[in-house]
């Protein structure tokens, strides 16, 4: 069934800064599985996180985000607020359009409402009580990611970037924005895609931006084409999901004080990928021991390789990449997940 909301004054930057004029437009909500999103009132968005004073669960450069509890759930939700600035209500507006658009994915971050009633802004998700998969890497203390779930998560999120490059009918979604920062975790480790602040809705993703315009993304993660030449496509996406790989595999920061990830082991990553030398277990996060799968790790730095790959036209589209998934790694996938029809599920 299909939902019908209304988002007005959905402005975009116009890449000086300055909110371009658009007329109200009619946003489609796919109502998967139930799901029903709602409209807030900025005090039912005060209410819900008690002023503002309940804990901060996260923050990033656009929003700060609180934990929250809807009147009569039994469950937690994230509120996502956006104060009042010209920008952030850029960030806003991108982010509500193309979320109430999706149709739903398990491995999507799912919303459950909104509040557009003022110059602030607010989203509220459903709570991934496991945090975000870069503090699960790299925040230190705690249980050490396994194999089987960093191959897991991997797969979903190869699953989300295909369903918003090639499952949403004629307006492909470009996230922009890809990192383990942006990979929050559900009750079971469950992978699911957030932060849609920096998409790109439709073919414009493939357009140039303007000299002055901010660039997207984040360090370690950028597609270099993308900063040459300014046009920010699929192929971006996909470059930023080869870095988030190597990531899981190695559990090494995407950018450190020594520069990119990439550039770290570009030379040993390109080695081992090409069969000339080069241990593939030189590349495995050392915490993990030997309780990895060689075989699966040896795709893993193949595919990586293959999705950083210089040239945007060699990196494989995310549905070959879960192809490439599905085939390759369902032995580790499949002791997260059952398997069924001889696939890996999501």
């Amino acid at each position: 069934m299909l939902r019908r909301y209304l988002c007005c004054g959905a402005g975009f930057g116009d890449g000086d800064g300055r909110v371009a004029d658009e007329p109200e437009l009619e946003c489609e909500k796919v109502d998967g599985g139930g799901d029903i999103v709602r409209q807030f009132s900025w005090s039912e968005i005060e209410s819900v996180t008690s002023g503002f004073t309940s804990p901060v669960i996260g923050e990033g450069g656009f929003s700060t985000v609180y934990l929250g509890r809807l009147p009569g759930s039994p469950s937690p939700s994230a509120v996502k607020v956006h104060f009042s600035s010209e920008r952030l209500h850029i960030a806003f507006r991108r982010e509500l359009d193309v979320l109430l658009r999706l149709p739903r994915h398990p491995n999507v971050v799912r919303l459950i409402g909104f509040s557009d009633d003022q110059e602030e802004g607010a989203l509220v998700f459903e709570y991934a009580p496991n945090g975000n998969l870069h503090d699960k890497l790299h925040g230190g203390g705690g249980r050490i990611l396994g194999w089987a779930e960093r191959v897991s998560i991997a797969r979903q999120v190869a699953g989300a970037l295909d369903h918003l490059h090639e499952r949403c009918g004629d307006l492909p979604v470009v996230h922009g924005d890809v990192k383990s920062a942006n990979v929050v975790l559900g009750a079971g480790h469950e992978a699911r895609l957030c932060d849609f602040g920096s998409a790109q809705l439709g073919f414009a993703a493939a357009v140039a931006r303007p000299a002055r315009a901010a660039v997207v993304g984040s360090p370690g993660y950028v597609d270099p084409h993308y900063l040459r030449s300014g046009l920010l496509t699929k192929g971006s996406d996909a470059y930023s999901f080869g870095v988030l790989l190597l990531e899981l595999l190695t559990g090494a920061e995407a950018f450190s004080a020594g520069g990119p990830l990439t550039a770290a082991i570009g030379t040993k990553l390109r080695r081992s990928a090409g069969g000339g030398g080069g241990g593939i277990g030189d590349l495995v996060d050392p915490r993990l021991g030997a309780e990895y799968d060689a075989e699966e790790a040896a795709e893993m730095v193949k595919l990586a390789a293959a999705c950083v790959a210089g040239t945007p036209s060699l990196r494989p589209s995310m549905a070959e990449v879960v192809r490439a998934m599905e085939e390759k790694a369902c032995k580790s996938i499949s002791a997260v997940r059952p398997r069924s029809n001889g696939k890996c599920d999501s």
